[in-house]
């Protein structure tokens, strides 16, 4: 007997494919939306697919019809959204919509948004809590985007339950922002050392999308209002996972430490780099949802690694990540600075 009906918004993105993939898989009749309307090559024949504007007025009420078990929003933001699925909550049975860790604030009302103001580097604890103070709800930045989807949603009530994730650094194949991308393209590139900036014990908890798609599968099963972490197993540091995309690759690298931050522009910084550590709790979900992690880090990377050198293969990085251009810049990959700092760093080190 099937598990009911699942509607999943975003399917075509790094989540959702995963996630189509795990509830079709449990037994869920699934419909995958997104604007291309697309399908993986993965899917089932089974798995319907149509192609939607969530944000065109009406669409998503058409297009879901009189009802479904389970709505899964991969990209939700805000008010506008929030006040959407809560509108069509009549026709959901729950929804399980993903939120960022991004929400986050320490006890001094630091947070992502404040990194570059001086002193400005969240201090949380760790690991941190569903708990932990997050920033206020508005429509300034992510994270502050992602609180008002949150606190609205809740606000439902019984009306429609919903399981919000918040998630760490997601990585896994056809991510847009691939943060792995950093050392990949190095080695590719035939860099024989890397800087890593704070001795690299840089901590920014990661999540793999299978991890993402256990989650959302077991809150898709066991409805209910709640907000949970979404994080794998393990927190690895920088120079941890950079020792690990050597391994896979097969390659061998020096690495120079740095003491604090980047000794110049952004020498050293890497997509993990943070002041502080960055790590999240996943007791909740073990005992709200008998969560257990499908993969780690280190286990997962293999896969990683063989799609990124795949979108590599004959193209600029920039025309294969346009959204990582984007988020990061040209200086993410700025050799002439990096061999720059090098040269100095040789010649004023002393001699052993």
């Amino acid at each position: 007997m099937g598990k009911g009906h699942a509607w999943i918004l975003g399917a075509t993105g790094q989540i959702g494919r995963a996630a189509v993939r795990a509830l079709v898989e449990d037994g869920w009749e699934v419909t995958a939306a997104s604007r291309s309307g697309g399908r993986d090559e993965h899917w089932a024949d089974g798995v319907r697919t149509t192609a939607l504007d969530r944000d065109e007025e009406g669409a998503l009420a058409a297009a879901l019809g009189d009802s479904c078990d389970v709505l899964v929003d991969m990209v939700a933001y805000g008010e506008q959204h929030a006040r959407q699925l809560s509108g069509l909550a009549e026709r959901i049975g729950s929804a399980v919509v993903i939120s960022s860790g991004a929400v986050y604030e320490d006890d001094r009302g630091r947070s992502f948004d404040t990194q570059s103001e001086p002193d400005g580097a969240p201090r949380y604890p760790v690991p941190i809590l569903e708990t932990q103070a997050t920033v206020a709800p508005g429509d300034a930045t992510y994270g502050t985007r992602k609180v008002r989807l949150e606190q609205d949603l809740l606000a439902a009530g019984d009306a429609l339950p919903v399981t919000l994730l918040r998630a760490g650094a997601i990585h896994g194949p056809h991510c847009r922002s691939p943060r792995e991308l950093y050392f990949v393209k190095r080695l590719l590139d035939g860099r024989g050392r890397r800087v890593l900036a704070y001795n690299g014990t840089s901590r920014f908890h990661p999540v793999h999308v299978s991890n993402m798609a256990e989650l959302i599968r077991l809150a898709a099963g066991q409805p209910g209002s709640r907000v949970l972490n979404a994080a794998d197993p393990q927190a690895p540091t920088v120079a941890e996972i950079a020792s690990a995309v050597d391994g896979v690759l097969g390659r061998e690298t020096e690495t120079v430490l740095v003491d604090g931050a980047p000794p110049v522009g952004e020498v050293g910084e890497t997509p993990w780099t943070s002041t502080h550590p960055i790590v999240y709790d996943m007791t909740a979900a073990g005992k709200e949802l008998g969560y257990r992690p499908v993969t780690g880090y280190v286990e997962s990377l293999p896969e990683t690694v063989e799609w990124l050198v795949g979108q590599l293969d004959g193209r600029d990085w920039r025309d294969a990540f346009p959204a990582m251009l984007r988020s990061y810049g040209e200086g993410l990959f700025d050799y002439e600075a990096e061999d720059a700092w090098l040269e100095r760093y040789d010649r004023e080190r002393p001699a052993r």
